[in-house]
């Protein structure tokens, strides 16, 4: 199978994990709005990941052209399902400190197995 069959296989998987995660397993008191947003926030995340782009909020912010409080919002929900992680490292001016995301390990073990099952022809 040529790479770019690959790649395009992958996002589709990807898709349909973050749609089953999230749509699947709604939180308490969540809205079908804030599930949507969560979709297309995971969506923007992976390809900002793919293209080697920090995920920053700045760097999400100027992406999506959501206000702060907007972004923050949905990724604190993403960090609540588990399916980013959250750490702090140095801001782009090296003075303060900066929220940085990466997509949870255990989310993107599921896509591999995922795509080793669909290999073999189980699913």
């Amino acid at each position: 199978m040529t790479s770019a069959l690959k790649k395009q296989w992958h996002n589709l998987a990807f898709s349909g994990l973050i749609l089953h995660e999230i749509l699947d397993h709604p939180l308490e008191d969540e809205t079908p709005q804030a599930r949507l947003k969560q979709v297309g926030m995971m969506t923007i995340l992976y390809t900002m990941s793919q293209a080697h782009q920090k995920l920053t909020l700045s760097n999400i912010i100027e992406i999506t052209e959501l206000t702060r409080t907007g972004v923050k919002e949905t990724v604190d929900l993403l960090v609540k399902r588990g399916m980013l992680t959250e750490t702090m490292v140095k801001n782009s001016m090296g003075r303060g400190t900066a929220r940085q995301f990466e997509i949870s390990e255990d989310l993107l073990n599921k896509l591999s197995a995922f795509r080793v099952s669909q290999e073999r022809g189980l699913n």
